[in-house]
This record gives C-alpha cells, structure tokens and sequence, in this order.
C-alpha cells in the first residue's frame, strides 16, 4: 500500500509516540512546506508527518503555504492524508472533548491560495468536490476508533473560518443556520488540493472549545491548550491503531 500521512494541527507541532527516520527540508515550485517533512515509524508502520503551522506552531492559519505542503505530500508517494484539526463546537453534540470525523465543510475562507490551476501553465481543471473527505479513509477512522474504544462522532459539517481571529457570535449563530457542526481555520484549501492531487483526504477534528456566543466562558488559549493535551491520548492511541490496521503503509 501507499504512503499514509499525517498533518499535525494545532498541539501536535511533534507527533507523540513517532520514531523519527528521517527530517527532509522541502522546496515545491510553490515554495517551501510549512516545517521539514518527517519520515517515521509509529508501533512499527511507516508514515509521514508534517507540521502544519511549522515547527514552533508560528504560521497562522491564513499564512500557511498549504500548496507547498500538499504538493510536497504528493512528490514522496503519499496517497493518503490524516488532518488532525482543533475546533470549535457549534452543534450541541459537539462539546469540548469530543472527536470528530466530518463529512462535509463550507469555505468562509478569502485571499487564499485555494487551487493548483491557477495559471496558464497547469490548465483548467473542476474536480468534483461533492463529497469533500475520502469516504474510505473516513471509514477507517471510525473502526480503527472502535477497536481503540475511544468515541468517534461520525459526520457532521465543518466551517472553515479565515482566522487567525476566532468568530463573532453573529457569525456563530450564522454558522449553525448555515448547518455547521464544527468550525475551524485549516481544512480549507487544504481539502481541495488534497482533491486536485488526486489524495484521499480524512479530517480528525477535536473540539477545543464552543463557538462564540454558545457558553458563558470565556474562550481563551489557555483552555484550549488544557483541552487539547486531553485530546491527544486519545488521538495518539486512535492513529496507533489505524497505521496498524494498514501494514505496508
């Protein structure tokens, strides 16, 4: 089987548990990846990591060189990407702490680069996004959870949010009208390059917070930096199983 990657989000500038082979400073003809991609073993099974806002977490979610980072994935052979995303929970199931496998997104997003065929060199091409994340990949996630014991919601819709601000609670209460589930700043365009490179491209999102408007606490990056160290066993021990289940990765 292809290689399976995964991009680390917020929190996991490392990834917990990856034995590191080898660090491979990149440069696409969209310029330089976010951090050097990360060749590794995790419980013996091969991956890639890269961390998306950079080694040292500096690059906001509107600065990240997201086709640089995708391109990059697709030269060494990765068919297949995990993206880890802290969120924001708008729908009343999704509280602090849940995890989430969405199944569809809407791009709020302005100003980025969203697209490979952007010039007269690459063409013109519509690919089909109907279904934004790869339905295997989804899948695998959820059983490889199962098999973890670790609860798992599966579906819902992700906004995507230009950042690095977090919203309004006019925009939050938007956002639900709209039928968003979860909001965050990264799967956009990140998704769709995945999609013009012909990679199958899997959200694992974890609610770092509720939306804005939606509690009486104030958000702060303390708490959700507290809630992501609560997120990440449980992540760890999820994708521990999942590059288990795909030997030859």
């Amino acid at each position: 089987m292809s290689a399976l990657a995964i991009i680390g989000g917020s929190g996991f500038s490392a990834f917990p548990g990856l034995e590191v082979l080898e660090r491979k400073p990149v440069e696409t003809r969209y310029g330089t990846t976010s951090a050097p991609l990360v060749r590794g073993l995790l419980n013996g099974q091969p991956l890639w990591f890269l961390a998306r806002h950079g080694p040292e977490h500096r690059l906001p979610p509107h600065r990240i060189n997201y086709r640089a980072n995708i391109q990059a994935l697709a030269d060494v052979g990765c068919s297949s990407i995990i993206a880890l995303g802290a969120v924001g929970g708008i729908h009343p199931s999704c509280a602090p702490g849940v995890l989430c496998v969405p199944d569809q997104l809407i791009d709020y997003t302005h100003g980025r680069l969203h697209s490979f065929f952007d010039d007269e060199t690459d063409g013109v091409e519509h690919v089909d996004f109907t279904h934004p994340y790869d339905e295997s990949l989804r899948q695998a996630l959820l059983a490889a959870a199962a098999e973890a014991g670790i609860a798992l919601r599966a579906g819902g819709t992700y906004g995507v949010t230009q950042g690095p601000r977090l919203e309004t609670a006019a925009e939050i209460r938007r956002m639900a009208r709209d039928g968003c589930d979860l909001v965050g700043m990264t799967a956009m365009p990140e998704a769709a390059l995945g999609r013009e490179r012909a990679l199958r491209y899997a959200t694992l999102a974890f609610v770092v917070n509720w939306g804005a408007g939606l509690s009486n606490d104030a958000i702060t990056m303390a708490a959700i930096h507290a809630q992501i160290e609560r997120c990440a066993d449980e992540i760890g021990r999820l994708l521990a199983v999942l590059v288990e289940r795909r030997p030859g990765n």
